[in-house]
């Protein structure tokens, strides 16, 4: 690899894109730590879940985020009310609307840690 080369990689790491987060973070049902589905999109306020069933709009889900890390598997533990489940587009799949419930701060740590560890292509 050239000099040059180099100094652009170093500037300019390998991005992922948007459409693979959700191969990621998969989400799971706190109670009974099942696989629920996957992370779409995140913010503070609240995330978006690809799923293979559409979730109760209106119900109260206590959830869990696994995450892994070099020391093992770390969780985060939040719970959020579905505002609205659809069809996705891509078959066999449904996007729901989460609205988080005093999200505690590990969230919003984690969010923040996502936000810099991906690179989104616009």
């Amino acid at each position: 690899m050239k000099p040059q080369e180099q100094v652009m990689q170093q500037r300019h790491p390998p991005r992922i894109k948007r459409h693979q987060l959700p191969y990621y973070l998969q989400v799971f049902n706190r109670k009974t730590d099942q696989p629920i589905g996957y992370i779409g999109n995140i913010s503070a306020d609240g995330l978006l879940l690809i799923s293979h069933l559409p979730m109760l709009v209106g119900g109260y889900f206590d959830l869990r985020i696994k995450i892994p890390t070099e020391a093992g598997i770390e969780w985060v533990d939040f719970s959020a009310t579905c505002q609205w489940s659809r069809r996705d587009i891509s078959p066999d799949s449904y996007d729901s609307g989460f609205s988080l419930v005093a999200p505690p701060a590990r969230y919003l740590d984690m969010m923040d840690a996502l936000r810099q560890y991906f690179s989104f292509d616009h």
